[in-house]
């Protein structure tokens, strides 16, 4: 069986502006997935190459890597422009990490995220939404932190009540996590369905279900669908 699996579907968008991306070094292992904002060239290039930085930062920090890229992107020149940054490509990231001897580690700035199916058959987020339904109660298309931001940890907490960048830390165990964009969960979700019904079948055949069946419930206007699947092995 396949330990790792991922599927895309563009949807009704002019672009698929979602990417995921794997990398291992000296036995840690990375897995992310970026969601683009906006749908155009420059976003969709942009974060293809945001995913490949993100997976090898993570894996040769052994850890999940998301502040160092972060703010290497915060310091860039052109983001220092307060009416001009606004404009520049953006993204949603979620990245995990796995190490010998550690536990999992999740981090996330935006709405991608991250779950387990523990072999028990438990379903567990591991993550929350960066959005103003998070944290207004608001529009949960408008997202409240991604890859590209300027503002740090304290600014972002005053404005909106999280950090730019949150992780968490999980006890290692055999289990399939799963990596999700927006278009991949919101829909199933929207239509009282759980994705843990999905993730059967080798890793592949569960990304391709999960991306799938959301385009199938998301209607007209379907947003891109990521889906990544990985079985995580303690050993």
């Amino acid at each position: 069986m396949h330990t790792l699996g991922t599927y895309q579907l563009i949807g009704g968008r002019s672009h698929q502006c979602d990417a995921t991306a794997t990398y291992t070094h000296n036995g840690a292992r990375a897995y992310v997935l970026c969601d683009g904002i906006g749908s155009s060239d420059a976003v969709r290039d942009w974060t293809r190459t945001a995913a490949r930085r993100l997976a090898r930062t993570a894996a040769h920090r052994a850890d999940a890597g998301l502040r160092t890229l972060y703010e290497a992107y915060a310091a860039e020149p052109d983001r220092q422009d307060e009416y001009t940054r606004y404009d520049l490509p953006a993204a949603c990231a979620v990245v995990a990490v796995t190490a010998p001897g550690k536990p999992l580690t999740i981090a996330w700035c935006g709405d991608a995220r991250a779950y387990v199916l523990t072999p028990r058959g438990t379903f567990h987020r591991l993550t929350a939404d960066h959005n103003l339904r998070r944290v207004f109660q608001g529009n949960r298309n408008r997202v409240t932190s991604y890859l590209g931001a300027t503002e740090t940890d304290a600014e972002r907490k005053a404005q909106v009540g999280h950090p730019a960048i949150e992780s968490v830390t999980r006890a290692m165990e055999d289990s399939r996590l799963l990596l999700a964009s927006d278009g991949a969960y919101e829909p199933l979700e929207d239509s009282n369905r759980s994705l843990a019904h999905y993730l059967t079948g080798s890793a592949k055949h569960a990304a391709r279900n999960v991306a799938a069946f959301a385009i199938g419930h998301a209607g007209p206007h379907a947003d891109n669908a990521t889906a990544l699947v990985a079985d995580l092995r303690t050993t």
